[in-house]
């Protein structure tokens, strides 16, 4: 149990920091990190080793958010609004098939890199770092492209 709470003490502000990237709500990053751990505990025996265990906690936490916008798609009245995320991203707008098709539309509109990057990140759920060794180029141009890629698509959405 110790070993486990020192990967707690070192890894607890990343997977917050990521959570709260996703989902842009401390009180729900919160709630993710918390429920991150949780899960990462019960299948601590299900870690192989074959990626950093920061990959592997921020991938429950990506999960573990992807699970509850799911779930507050069938908003409850009584549920807790400070657990609903404050804002929906373009990835969740895919779950809506409606929605999917006109952001492909305007996918298929944009200008290369920003269709290959925002496709590879979205679809492919490369890593900046993946698709950034791709087009040979750093991290922070495969982020900024990306960015500015969902930029785009959400001024053409309005």
């Amino acid at each position: 149990m110790s070993d486990f709470q020192e990967v707690y003490n070192l890894y607890f502000r990343d997977v917050y920091r990521y959570s709260l990237s996703l989902c842009r709500n401390e009180v729900l990053a919160e709630e993710i990190t918390q429920e991150t751990f949780y899960k990462a505990l019960k299948k601590l025996d299900s870690f192989d080793g074959k990626s950093k265990i920061s990959v592997w906690l921020c991938q429950i936490a990506k999960n573990t958010y992807i699970s509850l916008c799911r779930k507050s798609k069938h908003f409850d009245p009584n549920a807790d609004i400070s657990l609903l995320p404050s804002e929906i991203s373009i990835e969740e707008r895919f779950i809506d098939r409606e929605s999917a098709f006109s952001i492909h539309r305007i996918l298929h509109s944009l200008d290369e890199p920003y269709k290959e990057v925002f496709s590879l990140r979205t679809f492919g759920e490369l890593s900046f770092k993946q698709i950034a060794q791709l087009f040979e180029r750093t991290e922070t141009w495969a982020r900024v492209t990306y960015h500015r890629a969902k930029l785009m698509i959400k001024e053409e959405l309005k």
